[in-house]
């Protein structure tokens, strides 16, 4: 078995500062637990800044450092989604601790082509998580855990622990780390430095009575399971069968663009989750909570549904989609939290990269654009034709808002509509059909005779509804080249109302191209 372990040192910082702007990132950044600083930032740091110290020491050592409360759920959420990501290289990830994700990989390492590419691709995607990685390898979860927080050099850098694939040369590797990597190290820590013990080797050496009757039998049997001297079973994480995720924001949102800064966060969360399963999203619905007023004048959160034409599982275009959404969602008030739900997915491989461009590719791209329509002008505002059952060209179509559900097969691949216009028809017809002069038998558009290509194409319907047509359809060229499509009719009664000059019966009815 081969384990390989993310530490995560900064995680609870990165989960509290991922809604602040970039500049207020680079600034000194603190985290109060029970009323003393718990985490610091590099910039903190620097200003001598250390965890323990209380809230007016911290305050008098760095005038404008921002403080936020420490929060284990909303570390735990930020963990889970590195979690998920990770579920994408091995069914196989537990956590350990608040900071530390495992990895059994040693069925992975063929399919990703051995452990220095796995791990390049799942620092990629963990990239959009936006969190520093600290990593380890080791035959046992513990030692690789013990190896991946041995990473932190007493000055705060971060660098990788050491990848050992073999249980001898890891007993070797833990032999010289220090005490306090082990949990109960941490606790006992000040005991066990006066008593001269620093690195796990001193305890080794020691009596293991005396250790268990005086710091306890779980700083022992930690110390065994990484060794790989005791049967170390750990609890695979199990997906949800729904996504929800919610962030609340350092600063109240009064625009559109700040929503969108704090959504992204949950759109990289939900893309890990949907990934872990092979899936990709087809929609998703955001709810931003609102700031409450004592009189309750505003409705407290507002919903917004996003439904994609294509299940997609890019960043970026479910980034453009909810901006577009947002630019024109009037919010009631300012946003405090955000919370982000997602039952709709679809179980499919991606489609392939394509060198060439193929008629796949190009729906897909049809499809992006309608739903970038979609999201900017509003639902109702991007519409489709669809046929109807009557042979009279004005009446056989109408104009409708677009169902993607048509133009999207059960797997996301883009399909023609059921129902499609004739080829040989215009899909655009003219308002009102426009009567035309008649030169030698010939029809004349703007004052030049028209080519007949083809017809003729006999209608004759609308007799039920007092709306008779009676026609025979051409296809035909002008001068410059475009082709028209038009009718003459048939019945003196019918031609007296359309005809045009001297009473051809010569009518334009529409243009193609």
């Amino acid at each position: 078995m081969l384990w390989l372990a993310l530490h995560l040192p900064l995680l609870s910082l990165e989960a509290f500062s991922a809604t602040l702007p970039p500049d207020r990132r680079a600034a000194p950044l603190a985290l109060l637990a029970d009323h003393r600083i718990a985490a610091v930032n590099p910039a903190a740091a620097a200003r001598g800044l250390r965890p323990g110290l209380k809230r007016a020491t911290a305050l008098a050592l760095a005038a404008d450092l921002l403080i936020g409360q420490a929060d284990a759920a909303r570390d735990m959420q930020a963990l889970q989604a590195v979690a998920h990501a990770a579920l994408a290289f091995t069914p196989m990830v537990a956590l350990q601790g608040a900071d530390i994700v495992l990895l059994e990989v040693q069925a992975s390492l063929r399919l990703f082509g051995g452990a220095a590419r796995l791990l390049d691709r799942l620092r990629a995607a963990l990239a959009p998580l936006g969190h520093r990685l600290q990593t380890a390898a080791a035959p046992t979860p513990g030692g690789a855990a013990l190896l991946a927080r041995w990473g932190t050099t007493a000055h705060g850098t971060l660098h990788d622990g050491p990848h050992c694939t073999d249980l001898a040369a890891l007993q070797r590797l833990l032999d010289q780390a220090p005490v306090w990597l082990l949990g109960p190290g941490r606790q006992h820590w000040e005991a066990l430095q006066g008593m001269g013990l620093h690195r796990l080797a001193d305890l080794r050496a020691l009596p293991r009575g005396g250790l268990a009757r005086r710091f306890g039998v779980t700083l022992l049997a930690e110390l065994d399971s990484a060794r790989g001297d005791r049967p170390d079973p750990r609890q695979p994480v199990a997906l949800p069968p729904a996504f929800d995720s919610r962030l609340e924001l350092f600063a109240r949102a009064d625009t559109s663009e700040q929503v969108l800064h704090g959504a992204l966060v949950l759109l990289a969360r939900l893309l890990a989750w949907a990934q872990a399963q092979q899936a990709r999203v087809a929609g998703f619905r955001l709810r931003m909570a609102h700031e409450r007023h004592r009189h309750g004048e505003h409705p407290p959160h507002t919903d917004l549904s996003i439904a994609l034409a294509e299940p997609a599982a890019d960043l970026r275009h479910l980034q453009a989609l909810l901006r577009e959404r947002l630019a024109h969602c009037e919010l009631a008030a300012p946003t405090l939290e955000l919370h982000l739900h997602c039952r709709q997915i679809v179980r499919a491989p991606a489609p392939n990269g394509e060198l060439f461009l193929t008629r796949q590719g190009e729906r897909e791209g049809l499809l992006r654009l309608l739903e970038r329509l979609r999201a900017r002008l509003g639902e109702a505002q991007v519409q489709a034709l669809q046929t109807v059952a009557d042979h009279r060209p004005e009446r056989a179509s109408r104009a409708a808002p677009l169902s993607f559900a048509a133009l999207s097969s059960p797997t996301g691949v883009a399909t023609a509509p059921p129902g499609a216009l004739p080829l040989h028809r215009p899909a655009w017809l003219l308002p009102e059909p426009q009567p035309l002069a008649e030169r030698q038998a010939l029809p004349l558009l703007d004052g030049r005779p028209l080519q007949l290509l083809s017809g003729p194409e006999r209608i004759e319907a609308g007799w039920w509804d007092a709306a008779l047509a009676a026609r025979d359809y051409f296809i035909a060229q002008a001068e410059d080249g475009a082709l028209v499509w038009i009718y003459r009719t048939r019945l003196p009664s019918v031609a007296g109302s359309a005809a045009g000059p001297g009473g051809s019966g010569w009518v334009l009815q529409g243009r193609f191209g």
